[in-house]
């Protein structure tokens, strides 16, 4: 997991509601395929976009406070989180270019605020 940081109940305030930009948080689980689909996505693009996105993945087995907090129902959910609040939602394991198309919205509105 090169810049992506695993995060937990203890750490999801810190790490996630504290930090300032763009933060994608992936809800995943490691018996979840579709996870295990989209996760090389998530290592690049966390790379990528180093410096302007973090990228933060918790296993809702081991987190059932923060999985059940956001209502994640189905997995892997991607939240979109910009200052800290919840902008948007991915349900799935889409494409790259489908997440990098809300990469690229949120982080776009944070260059014109």
């Amino acid at each position: 997991m090169s810049n992506v940081v695993a995060v937990t109940d203890a750490t999801f305030e810190q790490e996630v509601e504290k930090n300032d930009g763009l933060t994608i948080v992936d809800f995943w689980a490691v018996w979840c395929g579709p996870c295990r689909v989209i996760a090389p996505i998530l290592d690049q693009l966390a790379t990528e976009y180093e410096g302007k996105l973090k990228v933060a993945k918790l296993d809702v087995d081991a987190n059932i406070k923060t999985s059940s907090r956001f209502n994640v129902r189905s997995i892997p959910t991607l939240l979109f989180f910009k200052n800290g609040k919840v902008v948007d939602q991915i349900i799935g394991a889409l494409p790259k270019t489908n997440i990098e198309q809300k990469i690229t919205q949120h982080t776009a509105s944070q260059q014109t605020a």
